[in-house]
């Protein structure tokens, strides 16, 4: 098997900067979704439900978009093609979902119908996007560099997510109406949604431009495929599930109780910010919209503090310490979320938030990725990796109303749950075997 070799920084940032459009598109729909929905009539304690459908397209897409791009190569490359589809795809989305209450439908349901399908849709392109650029450092990054190839596309996720979360706040301080009729979402939100597809498939445009992707002779000859694995569609994702090494596994379970605790934090944060500052939970109000827009300002906040932490990782000796410490610390910062009654010091808990997210963004794939090496089916590994973010969610998203009822909290409440499932995610990361 060949070296691969040394790339240039502004290599590795060309494999990644198409995810600063891709991650303002995710940024948007984490931030506003419930929000939308609550706006759209949706009752919070159904909230969680309509976050099942999204990364259950999310779990099934993966894997298939991993598998057929081991098998695919054309002029554009491997994965790109698939990059480009997905973004495309995201893009239409992005301008109907906002969209959902203006389409003259008859009843409440059938609006909350239309949108939990574009929902479904925007989760599954956004997903489709997303993959493919850590299939390209898994392709074409040799080990050493991997962990700063992984560094550079969290700097830019988190950028990205920065512009995306401050959009709405952006477009009330210009002028744009922040309050709607019944139902209708403000102009604040739907023209978020525009501006960020229009940068979304301007990045994806410049990442087709610049990279090149190794044609299949020369990647077999840099990824070490053995001749037994080069035919992706010899070996089921059950055999490679199998035969798939327990760093895949170990990693798998940290991932479950950190992207449940997130889910969390995407659905019910908009009012537990609206409940513990503003003492409302109630979509029509006017308090309840601005709470919907400080809330993006301290998502950005999050992603900016993640930009910040994912600097400090790098300075840790042992990687697992790493991973542990920010996760610990992040969930201290989910279960602050009720106790601070102030406007402002809601930053406080968001900014520790972020030091899990720069973790999560960076060191699963850098642990799966080298566990990997040598194995063949990288996108197919990487596909069906995708599901231990998919699958905590699920399970989340099928629990979060009946935890609530079970413990008689509210949306805040919730934030405590999250954080005490963020810090057991701290715990099992000790489980994963490796150099570090």
């Amino acid at each position: 098997m060949k070296t691969k070799p040394n790339l240039s920084f502004w290599k590795l940032w060309n494999l990644s900067f198409g995810f600063f459009g891709v991650q303002i598109a995710y940024a948007l729909q984490s931030a506003n979704i419930s929000r939308i929905f609550r706006t759209l009539g949706a009752d919070p304690h159904d909230l969680s439900f309509f976050w099942i459908l999204p990364p259950l397209m999310g779990m099934l897409v993966q894997p298939i978009v991993g598998t057929l791009s081991d098998k695919t190569w054309m002029r554009f490359g491997r994965r790109i093609p698939y990059l480009f589809i997905g973004a495309a795809v995201a893009v239409a989305v992005m301008c109907l979902l906002p969209n959902a209450g203006s389409l003259g439908l008859a009843t409440v349901g059938a609006v909350l119908l239309v949108g939990t399908i574009l929902l479904m849709l925007l989760d599954t392109s956004i997903n489709m996007a997303m993959q493919p650029f850590k299939m390209l450092v898994g392709d074409m990054v040799n080990e050493e560099q991997k962990a700063k190839a992984y560094s550079i596309q969290s700097f830019l996720c988190n950028a990205g997510s920065v512009v995306g979360f401050a959009f709405p706040f952006f477009f009330a301080a210009i002028g744009l109406s922040n309050i709607a009729p019944e139902g209708i979402v403000p102009d604040t939100v739907i023209w978020s949604f525009y501006i960020g597809a229009a940068i979304l498939i301007l990045c994806v445009i410049y990442t087709v431009m610049k990279v090149k992707e190794w044609p299949p002779k020369e990647y077999e000859e840099y990824n070490g495929v053995a001749e037994e694995t080069k035919d992706s569609g010899s070996a089921n994702w059950f055999v490679l599930l199998k035969n798939a090494p327990a760093t895949f596994w170990r990693v798998g379970l940290v991932q479950f109780f950190c992207w449940s605790a997130f889910l969390y934090m995407w659905t019910y944060v908009v009012d537990a910010v609206s409940l513990t500052v503003w003492n409302t939970d109630e979509p029509t109000s006017e308090a309840y919209q601005v709470a919907g827009n400080w809330t993006g300002i301290l998502y950005a906040i999050q992603a900016m503090a993640s930009v910040c932490w994912a600097l400090v990782l790098p300075r840790f000796s042992n990687t697992k310490v790493a991973y542990a410490v920010s996760l610990l610390i992040g969930g201290v910062g989910f279960a602050l979320v009720p106790y601070c009654g102030g406007q402002y010091l809601q930053i406080i808990p968001f900014v520790l938030i972020g030091c899990a997210w720069a973790a999560m963004l960076a060191m699963p794939f850098t642990f799966v990725t080298n566990a990997l090496q040598g194995y063949g089916h990288m996108g197919a590994y990487l596909g069906l990796f995708n599901c231990t973010i998919c699958l905590p969610q699920i399970v989340a998203a099928l629990c979060g109303g009946l935890i609530m009822r079970a413990i008689g909290g509210t949306q805040a409440t919730m934030m405590i749950v999250a954080g005490l499932l963020l810090i057991v995610g701290a715990c099992c990361v000790f489980g994963i075997k490796g150099r570090r």
